[in-house]
Formats: structure tokens, C-alpha cells, sequence
């Protein structure tokens, strides 16, 4: 007998893995969380029935949401992680030596416990000295921060279900955007372009009515169903336009992320364009 696991989608499509077998299954006070052995991609996360990596491919959703942003800043010194509490995000953010602190916030203890039980190589991260690790409420954490205190903030969610539906609101954003620095930037995953179309244009246009410069990108993520994208939001530098930082060759091991790739990854589509409204605009 073989053993699959389904991510169904509503439009009648679906991401299977073939399990092993199963290693853990928490039922948190937010959210159910499982880590399954498949065969041939590695470990699985997921939590509440919805695929969040697998060790074979989350190289490429971590790499994208931190190194996109932090190449797009000058001078990233100071780093708030929203979720993430798997650890990946954490990771690639303090391969940048120029950042000196890194707060991660997640809502669910019990995704940090499990991912340093059954990912030491996604969670590593949360071990490096310059990041400090609170569980609790992200937007209640902003609500607290002074005026910019973070040149950039990570937004590392699940859907906008259950305990992630505040992070795709407009009054979040409104606070990453007090929260940020003069020349801050924010970046957020904002779903799956097959799948969830409407969701990307809404975060998109939600980001747009916050921050002066707003861009969507993509890249290609096997494990979500080919390609996934991101919204980031700046208050000063277009990130668009590629790294500031080329000279600052201190990230060594990365598997996706590269220069003449930041700058492809905001090259998208005409649908994409036009659920954005960004279609015909030139831009």
C-alpha cells in the first residue's frame, strides 16, 4: 500500500508527495502541524493540511524572501522576521554580516519546537547570536515598536487563514511601514499565481495604498506548484532595479539567488501584470 499526501486547491488541483511515513503530528493552540518523510524530496512541513516546504526545494522561498530585500538595501542593520518560526528565513538573513540584530516573531511556539527538533538545517539559523526569538503576536509586537526601528521586515506567513489573516491587512502594513526606517523596506510571500490570483493582486494593490514604491516578483518553487510570488514595499530604494550592495560578496552558499536573478525575478508576466494593475503602464 503507498501512501500519498494531497495539498487540494479549489479549482480542482492538487501538489502529492509520496510519504514514507509519518514523524510528527502537534496540535498547537493556533494550528495543526505535521512533518512527513516522503520519498525523494526529503522532510515535509506541513500545517493545517497546507504544504510549507520540503527540504529539497525551501532554498528557494527563503532565498527570495530575505536576499531580494537585504541586496535592495544599503545598510540593512536591524531585521524583524514576522513567522518564520521554521527558521529559514533566519538563516539566510544573518548570512549578511552588515546585520546586527534580528528579531523573529512567531504566534506558535510549537512550530519553532518542532522545526529545531526535525530541520536543524531550515532552523539553524535561530542559534546565531544576533537573533532573538519571541513567540507571540507579530501585529501586537509592531504595535509596540517605535518609529523605525528596522531597516527590514520579512514577512513570513501561511495563508491568510487562522492566525495569518491579520498579516494581510492593510492596518499590518501600515505598521511595517511606521516601523521601517527612512529608507526601510518590507517583503511578504503573496501566494501562489496559479492558484491564488486574486490574493496576489489584493496584497499587491493593499501594499501599493501603503508604501511609495511597490513591486510583485516571483520564483520558481517546485513543492508550491511551480511558481510563487512576493510583494515588497520601499520606502526609498527601488528594488527593482537590482542590488546595492554588488560589491558586498559576504553571502557565499547560496543555491538560487544571484544578481542578474533579482533583477529577472520582477520580470512577469502579462496576467500577473494585469491582477496588479501594472499592465500597459510601462512599468
Amino acid at each position: 500500500m503507498e501512501l500519498w499526501f494531497t495539498e487540494k486547491y479549489p479549482q480542482g488541483w492538487g501538489i502529492t508527495f509520496k510519504i514514507d511515513k509519518a514523524l510528527c503530528s502537534v496540535r498547537s493552540p493556533y494550528q495543526r502541524i505535521d512533518v512527513l518523510e516522503t520519498v525523494g524530496h526529503g522532510k515535509l512541513l506541513v500545517i493545517d493540511g497546507c504544504v510549507m516546504f520540503t527540504e529539497a526545494d525551501e532554498f528557494v522561498y527563503h532565498e527570495m524572501l530575505t536576499h531580494v530585500p537585504l541586496f535592495s538595501h544599503p545598510n540593512p542593520q536591524r531585521v524583524l522576521i514576522i513567522g518564520g518560526g521554521d527558521g529559514g528565513a533566519a538563516r539566510e538573513v544573518v548570512r549578511h554580516s552588515c546585520v546586527e540584530e534580528v528579531f523573529l516573531v512567531d504566534i506558535d511556539e510549537d512550530v519553532i519546537k518542532v522545526s529545531k527538533e526535525y530541520f536543524p538545517t531550515v532552523s539553524c539559523g535561530l542559534e546565531d547570536e544576533r537573533v532573538r526569538v519571541k513567540a507571540e503576536d507579530g501585529v501586537k509586537f509592531l504595535e509596540r515598536c517605535e518609529e523605525e526601528s528596522f531597516d527590514v521586515i520579512l514577512v513570513d506567513s501561511t495563508d491568510p487563514v487562522g492566525p495569518a489573516v491579520g498579516l494581510f491587512e492593510k492596518s499590518f502594513f501600515e505598521k511595517c511601514y511606521r516601523a521601517l526606517s527612512a529608507d526601510g523596506i518590507m517583503a511578504a510571500q503573496s501566494g501562489s499565481p496559479y492558484f491564488q490570483l486574486e490574493l496576489v493582486g489584493r496584497v499587491h494593490k493593499t501594499v501599493a495604498d501603503v508604501f511609495p514604491i511597490v513591486h510583485t516578483y516571483v520564483a520558481g518553487t517546485p513543492s508550491y506548484g511551480g511558481m510563487w510570488t512576493f510583494v515588497i514595499g520601499s520606502k526609498g530604494q527601488d528594488p527593482s532595479l537590482g542590488p546595492v550592495r554588488k560589491d558586498d560578496l559576504v553571502v557565499s552558499g547560496l543555491k538560487y539567488y544571484n544578481y542578474k536573478l533579482h533583477v529577472g525575478a520582477f520580470a512577469l508576466p502579462n496576467y500577473i501584470l494585469q491582477v496588479i494593475g501594472k499592465f500597459g503602464s510601462g512599468t
